[in-house]
Parts: structure tokens; sequence; C-alpha cells
């Protein structure tokens, strides 16, 4: 079972989180591209986009901030943090 945990950050405060799980036999990459969509989806929120530093940071800790920097509409929140807590 693939697992992301997502947090939505305010002044060092978490204004919501959930959990998303993905059981299906799809990539790593896909799951988590996915799992992201789901977030954005539930929290009603624009894709971001992935920029190389957050890109370097998922891949060397399984976890990824999204400030507004990779948003392109303004956020009310200091940034989104997605984070693998489970992998098959």
């Amino acid at each position: 079972m693939f697992r992301l945990w997502a947090k939505e950050f305010k002044n060092n405060h978490i204004l919501k989180d959930t959990v998303i799980e993905d059981g299906s036999d799809d990539t790593r990459t896909h799951k988590v591209f996915h799992a992201l969509e789901q977030v954005c989806y539930q929290f009603d929120l624009g894709q971001p986009i992935w920029l190389d530093a957050t890109i370097q940071e998922f891949k060397r800790h399984d976890k990824a901030r999204f400030t507004k920097d990779n948003f392109i509409e303004a956020i009310d929140f200091d940034y989104l943090e997605i984070h693998v807590i489970e992998e098959d």
C-alpha cells in the first residue's frame, strides 16, 4: 500500500491534513502525482508546479513543500507539505 500524507500549514500550525492511499500497480511517480491531484481536489487548490528545488527535496527526503512560488494563484497559507509515509 502506498500512502501519502498532505498538510497545509500557516504560522507553523496545521490547517488541514489528509492521507491518500493507493493500492494500484502504478509506478511510484504516478502514485505521487495522482495522490497530489486528490489532495488538491480535497483542499480546493490548483495543482502546484514542481520546481527543481522541490524535486530535489522530494528525491532526498520523500517529502516536499510547495510554497507560494509553486502555485499560480494566490494561496492563503504558508505552504503545502506532502510526505510519503508508506510504500509497497
